[in-house]
């Protein structure tokens, strides 16, 4: 049962030249493509399996500050205005709105971080509320419990994985970009140390700009050209019941499990922070410098299988431009379901918020959550190969922060006034150890 989907019609032929070549379909890579061609530039995007099949659409859908680590607050605050003005532009219904994110605990020692948080929001004038225990267990009364307290940030929301990425890519179209699936990128090309051209599997486009937004297979793709590009995916299962549940908030957050409502009024379930940690040779290749990350996180996960030697999205292998790549052959990542999981899961929902009894399971998925050494997206060109742009990494976070990641991306090519401050998600970085650095949310 895979992640629900909308699927849009892809542009018939391949341009010959562009002004840019965005290379993967995600949230972040059509809404780079979406900033760039409304400031007038030629853009095509090229998918090389259906756009936002892949982990933009097998996420909760929550576009938060709440939380965010200190380097991604600005870009959240910025993407939650994006998310609204992007329908007002475009026509286009992606699912946004405020409808407040939820937050429960019984533990002292989560509400003082949460409390630690709210102070930090508050100087760069975010705000979320504290509650204490009367109002934790007033507001979430549709568990049938008790709660020492919680939090609510109001301004907060979510969005549609299973239409949100196709609503963007309809705009491009809309005004003038063209949307290429089925269309893998298989290398670039350079002239004189710069690039000058994306060869795709269908044909080359002449280009002096390419942003790889390519998701868990940005480091594979970097390899081929020398670029060194640390990414490490785990491998994350969560479920959709079907409408029934009467009352139930629309985005709720508790360290058992997290529940959001659907647009079909129906809620998916997910473990915050649980997955399967599926070797691959990249991962073994780029261990030491998640060392950092798996110290803090160890607790929420567990050994995987076979997957990723599967999927081939995290191999050593260097391929040729004029043969089928790893890409061509995994058109779509979609992982087996971890079935422990999902029984986990559901179990841990029903006890949580009883009214869920009145649903069944309709959909089950799988998607690999791909993640640097500190939790924070690699955004920026790439020195040794002027003209190359990555905006990957994005840590679980990237479909809230999508709509700002993509404009801070339009902004690097085209020399605009950044919207955030770039340089903490520049991939200069990942040269340092992440000690000290991994991402607190």
């Amino acid at each position: 049962m895979p992640a629900p989907l909308k699927l849009i019609d892809t542009t018939p032929q391949l341009p010959e030249t562009a002004d840019a070549v965005v290379i993967g379909g995600g949230i972040v890579g059509v809404f780079a493509a979406y900033y760039l061609a409304r400031r007038g530039l030629k853009v095509a995007l090229v998918e090389k399996g259906r756009i936002g099949a892949e982990q933009s659409s097998r996420n909760w859908g929550w576009c938060r500050q709440q939380n965010r680590d200190a380097r991604e607050l600005p870009m959240a605050t910025k993407s939650l205005d994006l998310w609204e003005r992007f329908a007002a532009e475009s026509g286009e219904d992606t699912g946004f709105r405020r409808c407040g994110l939820f937050y429960l605990s019984n533990s002292e020692e989560e509400l003082a971080g949460w409390a630690r948080w709210r102070d930090f929001a508050l100087t760069v004038g975010v705000t979320t509320h504290m509650l204490d225990s009367a109002e934790a267990t007033e507001r979430g009364r549709a568990t049938g419990k008790p709660w020492k307290g919680g939090v609510f940030s109001p301004t907060d929301g979510t969005a549609d994985p299973a239409s949100a990425a196709p609503a963007v890519a309809r705009a491009i179209l809309k005004i003038g970009g063209t949307v290429h699936q089925s269309c893998a990128a298989r290398g670039i090309e350079t002239e004189g140390g710069r690039l000058s051209g994306v060869v795709t599997e269908h044909g080359t486009i002449r280009t002096k700009t390419a942003v790889l937004a390519g998701g868990a297979w940005a480091s594979s793709f970097c390899r081929q050209f020398g670029i060194r590009f640390p990414q490490a995916s785990v491998r994350s299962s969560i479920l959709a019941v079907s409408p029934g549940a009467i009352g139930l908030p629309d985005a709720l957050h508790t360290a058992a499990v997290s529940v959001t409502r659907r647009r079909d009024g129906g809620y998916t379930l997910a473990i915050s922070g649980r997955g399967r940690v599926d070797p691959t040779p990249q991962q073994l290749r780029f261990a030491p410098q998640f060392l950092p990350m798996f110290a803090r996180r160890w607790r929420s996960l567990a050994p995987g299988g076979l997957e990723g030697f599967r999927s081939g999205h995290e191999s050593l292998t260097h391929w040729s431009l004029d043969a089928p790549t790893p890409m061509e052959r995994m058109r779509i990542l979609d992982p087996a379901v971890d079935k422990d999981t999902i029984r986990l899961t559901h179990s841990r929902a029903l006890d949580l918020l009883p009214d869920l009894k009145n649903t069944s399971i309709t959909a089950a998925w799988a998607g690999y959550i791909d993640s640097t050494p500190d939790g924070v997206p690699g955004i920026g060109e790439i020195a040794a190969v002027p003209g190359f742009i990555l905006a990957a990494g994005f840590s679980g976070h990237g479909f809230g922060i999508g709509p700002g990641a993509g404009h801070l991306v339009a902004d690097i090519v085209t020399g605009h006034e950044p919207i955030v401050d770039p340089r903490p998600y520049h991939p200069d970085r990942f040269r340092k150890s992440a000690w000290g650095q991994v991402a607190d949310f």
